[in-house]
């Protein structure tokens, strides 16, 4: 059983930066492809980014591309998410996700889910 934590949300001006990290417990990370998702209130959970377990290959959805960055610390079973040039419509809470199997920005994907972080952009 694979344990997800997230941290790193908080208030922020737009325009500012985040950095949110995912540390993973209970399996071997470097097999496990991971993936950030966000839910704003009122609307369903929406695909962020993702990065491949094998070759850390990444893919973005159009709203964050050039402004979030996907990466991952193998040796500190840690995926982050850096975000840059935050916008009030980036206002979420934010939820790391693991795949047993490939990556994908589909959320039926993943098998495990972090209990999110919460990051207000304020303008």
């Amino acid at each position: 059983q694979v344990q997800l934590v997230e941290s790193g949300g908080g208030l922020v001006q737009a325009g500012g930066s985040l950095r949110l990290s995912c540390a993973a417990s209970g399996g071997t990370f470097s097999s496990l492809s991971m993936g950030w998702f966000r839910q704003a209130p009122g609307k369903e959970r929406e695909f962020v980014a993702t990065i491949s377990r094998s070759f850390g290959s990444t893919y973005y959805a159009d709203p964050v591309k050039g402004r979030f960055t996907i990466s991952r610390d193998n040796a500190k079973n840690t995926v982050y998410l850096q975000m840059n040039s935050l916008k009030p419509e980036d206002t979420a809470v934010y939820f790391c996700a693991a795949s047993l199997q490939f990556w994908s920005r589909s959320s039926n994907t993943y098998n495990y889910w972090g209990q999110g972080t919460q990051v207000t952009v304020s303008s």
